[in-house]
C-alpha cells in the first residue's frame, strides 16, 4: 500500500507540531520517521493511524484521502513502545484479538482465527507459548506478542512507536535484526518511529529525519549519514567537529589556517565546516593541516579517541582512529599534532556560534583537570 501525505499541519494548543508535511511512501517500504523528542515523528505516526486528525491536509493510501477516516476505518497495524496486551488474556487470545471483536460477516470462524494465531506464532517465533500470559514473558517476546496481534488483521500499513524503546541493548539489536527478516517476509509497508539513530539506520529503506515539526530530509542511510542535506542533519546523525572557514574561488580555508582544500561549493563567503571525527586524520607536520595540542587519549576496543585544542583558537576537535594508526598510537596529552580532513560539510555560518573549547591539559595534569577536560 503507497502513501501519499501532502501539507499536514497539527497544532496542539498554539504548539504547531506538524508543519506542512509532505511523504511520499513506496508500497512495502521500510520508513524511519527519526528525530528528538518534539520533533513530530510520534505525531505523524499518530496521524497516519487515525488516532490524531489534521487541522490541514490530506493522507491518502493508494491514492484515496483517508484524512477524515477513523482508525478503525484505515486498516493499520498499530504496535506500542509499551506493548498494551490485555493482561487477563493469554497469547492466543492477545493475538486473536482484533478478530474477534469484527462484526457479522467480516468475522472469520473459529477455526480461521485459531489457525491464524498459530500461524503468527511461528511467524513470530513464539510457537508453543499460546497458552501463556504476558507476565510470564519477557519483554522481547511481549513485544513480538504485540506486533503479531497487528499482523493479525492483515493491515494494509504496518505502524510501529518505538517498538523497542522498553527493551534493553542486546534485546533490541537481535529485535531489529528480527523484524528486518520479517519485513522482508512479509512485505507490509512499514512505519517506525525511533530517535535510535543506529536503529534508523540499519532497519530502514529510508529515513525521514524530523525537526519541529519539518522534515529536514529524506533518503536511504548512506544520504542522510554521508551527504546531510541540514546542519540539523549532520549534527543529530552521529558525533560532528563544527569549524570556522572560509570559501572563496571554491578553495575552503579554515580560521586560523594558510592552507587550502578544494571545495565544490559555489557560493563563497564564512562557512561553518562539519567534520565528523573519523574524517580527521593525523598528518605529516609538513602537509596542509590544522596545528592543535592533544588533551585526551580513550582506547575503546579498536578505536582510539583523541580530544585536541587548535592552537589558533583552542577550540576542541575530537577524532576517531584505528588503533593501527602508527601516528595515533603513542599519542598523549600535550603532544603536538597537525590534522586534516578526509572529507567535510559546508553551510552558511550560522550567527553567534560559539567555540568548543577544553581547558589545558599537560601529560603530568592532576586527575580533576584531565577529568574536566573529559566532560
Amino acid at each position: 500500500m503507497n502513501i501519499q501525505i501532502r501539507g499536514i499541519h497539527k497544532a496542539f494548543a498554539s504548539f504547531p507540531a506538524l508543519d506542512g508535511v509532505n511523504l511520499d511512501i513506496e508500497s512495502g517500504e521500510l520508513i524511519a520517521l527519526l528525530g528528538p523528542s518534539g520533533s513530530g515523528k510520534t505525531t505523524l505516526l499518530r496521524t497516519i493511524a487515525g488516532l490524531e486528525f489534521p487541522d490541514a491536509g490530506e493522507i491518502s493510501f493508494g491514492g484515496e484521502n483517508i484524512a477524515s477516516r477513523p482508525v478503525r476505518e484505515r486498516g493499520v497495524g498499530f504496535v506500542f513502545q509499551h506493548y498494551a496486551l490485555f493482561k487477563h488474556m493469554t497469547v492466543a487470545d492477545n493475538i486473536a484479538f482484533g478478530l474477534n471483536v469484527r462484526k457479522g460477516s467480516s468475522r472469520p470462524s473459529k477455526e480461521a482465527i485459531k489457525q491464524r494465531v498459530h500461524e503468527l506464532l511461528d511467524l513470530v517465533q513464539l510457537s508453543g507459548l499460546d497458552k501463556r500470559y504476558p507476565s510470564q514473558l519477557s519483554g522481547g517476546q511481549r513485544q513480538r506478542v504485540a506486533l503479531a496481534r497487528a499482523l493479525a488483521i492483515d493491515p494494509k500499513v504496518l505502524l510501529l512507536d518505538e517498538p523497542f524503546g522498553a527493551l534493553d541493548a542486546k534485546v533490541r539489536k537481535d529485535l531489529r535484526r528480527w523484524l528486518r527478516e520479517l519485513h522482508d517476509k512479509t512485505g507490509y509497508t512499514t512505519i517506525f518511529v525511533t530517535h535510535d539513530q543506529e536503529e534508523a539506520l540499519e532497519l530502514a529503506d529510508r529515513v525521514v529525519v524530523m525537526n519541529r515539526g519539518r522534515i529536514e530530509q529524506v533518503g536511504n542511510n548512506q544520504q542522510v549519514y554521508e551527504q546531510p542535506a541540514t546542519p540539523f542533519v549532520f549534527d543529530f546523525l552521529g558525533s560532528v567537529n563544527i569549524l570556522p572557514g572560509e570559501v572563496k574561488d571554491r578553495q575552503l580555508r579554515f580560521d586560523g589556517s594558510d592552507d587550502v582544500w578544494d571545495s565544490e561549493s559555489k557560493e563563497s563567503g564564512l562557512v561553518d565546516i562539519y567534520v565528523r571525527p573519523h574524517d580527521l586524520q593525523i598528518v605529516d607536520p609538513a602537509a596542509p593541516g590544522l596545528d592543535a595540542t592533544v588533551t585526551l587519549v580513550q582506547r575503546a576496543g579498536a578505536l582510539i579517541r583523541i580530544s585536541a585544542a587548535l592552537a589558533t583558537s583552542g577550540e576542541r576537535i575530537e577524532l576517531e582512529l584505528s588503533h593501527l594508526d602508527t601516528l595515533a598510537r603513542s599519542r598523549q596529552p600535550g603532544d603536538a599534532i597537525r590534522v586534516a580532513p578526509i572529507t567535510f560539510g559546508l553551510f552558511p555560518r550560522a550567527p553567534h556560534r560559539r567555540p568548543t573549547t577544553l581547558p589545558d591539559v599537560v601529560p603530568n595534569a592532576p586527575a580533576e583537570n584531565r577529568e574536566r577536560a573529559r566532560n
